[in-house]
């Protein structure tokens, strides 16, 4: 076994989901190398919120990527004078390798992303994986030398009460009482092939809100703002005040805060998945283009996937795509809402 250095640098410059699963990795270091020793992350500036109140990391060091290569450098520079021990690079691509290579250190190690077993399953559908290793537990496999394992709890983001506060308020408006269930709908996500039909959350939204008596909440970004109005307007023009959207009106770490009064999340394969996984919440993730064997999958919450294993031509990307590379779509296509409507049954009973 190596002996963990006092000052520890971690690198995961991108995206919001990816950031959130280092949190295991961050808590369990943390733990084995004591609250003397420095853990400071390096992270994108538009993503600092979700890092910067962790009560693991010591220091938060920004990247702007408007500042484009100048920015790159200034980070570089400024990490130089900080003589780190042991980098750990969760992103393991140009920028980071680049931030890594020339603060001169040797002592680096850095998550294996599985690329010729992901392009083998892509491209040729040859499935080489051992068994599914969720994200989190590859983070954490850096580290297997230093003797640092997953510890069972879960994903974690650190909310300031300020905003905990603030957004129960809004919350509060919504009269939650007068509902038998709190659901959140997540409709959103970056790329077309991971987005479940608008029509069939519309279709959901109304059923459950029939069912369980239930109050809808829509998250997503401000992207998705009229996504999520529309879906609103055609659930409400059914059962009246039973559905609110708040895409477009929470930052992330808001949104980590409303999905705390939520019974269930049914969300797209996205960073509100893993939102909701920091919260320990019930979870329905709806899987397209995307698969399992990725890793990128609810961490260890109550959760469901719904897919369609029949559709030969998935997964056509490991990240999503902007349209169906066939032409019909399938993958989702082929995902129904009584499909998703009996694994809502499932976990709510």
């Amino acid at each position: 076994m190596r002996e963990l250095p006092q000052k520890i640098l971690v690198i995961r410059l991108s995206s919001i989901g990816d950031i959130i699963l280092s949190s295991p990795l961050l808590r369990t270091l943390r733990k084995k190398v004591g609250n003397n020793a420095r853990i400071d992350f390096v992270v994108k500036k538009e993503f600092a919120e979700l890092v910067k109140f962790n009560h693991h990391i010591s220091i938060t060091h920004e990247l702007d990527t408007a500042l484009g290569f100048k920015g790159l450098q200034e980070l570089k520079n400024q990490l130089q004078k900080e003589n780190y021990e042991l980098v750990i690079d969760l992103q393991n691509n140009f920028r980071s390798i680049f931030l890594r290579n020339l603060i001169g250190l040797t002592d680096v190690v850095q998550v294996d992303k599985l690329i010729w077993k992901r392009m083998q399953l892509v491209y040729f559908k040859r499935n080489i994986f051992n068994g599914i290793i969720p994200v989190p537990i590859r983070y954490l496999k850096t580290l297997n030398g230093y003797e640092v394992f997953d510890d069972g709890k879960g994903l974690e983001v650190f909310v300031p009460d300020e905003i905990q506060f603030s957004v129960s308020g809004k919350i509060a408006s919504l009269k939650l009482n007068q509902y038998e269930k709190t659901i959140a709908l997540c409709p959103g996500a970056k790329h077309a092939t991971k987005k479940w039909q608008k029509e069939k959350f519309i279709e959901l939204g109304i059923e459950l809100s029939k069912t369980y008596n239930a109050k809808i909440i829509l998250f997503g970004s401000k992207e998705e703002e009229p996504l999520c109005a529309e879906i609103e307007n055609k659930i409400n023009s059914t059962f009246k005040n039973s559905c609110t959207s708040f895409a477009g009106q929470f930052s992330i770490l808001e949104s980590v805060a409303a999905i705390e009064f939520c019974d269930l999340v049914v969300t797209n394969d996205s960073a509100l998945m893993h939102i909701a996984c920091a919260k320990h919440k019930k979870i329905i993730a709806i899987f397209g283009s995307t698969v399992k064997e990725f890793g990128f999958i609810p961490f260890q919450t109550e959760s469901v996937i719904v897919e369609r294993n029949d559709v030969e031509c998935r997964p056509c990307s490991h990240i999503g795509k902007n349209e169906c590379p066939k032409g019909h779509f399938n993958c989702m296509e082929l995902i129904t809402v009584d499909d998703v409507k009996s694994e809502v049954k499932n976990l709510l009973n």
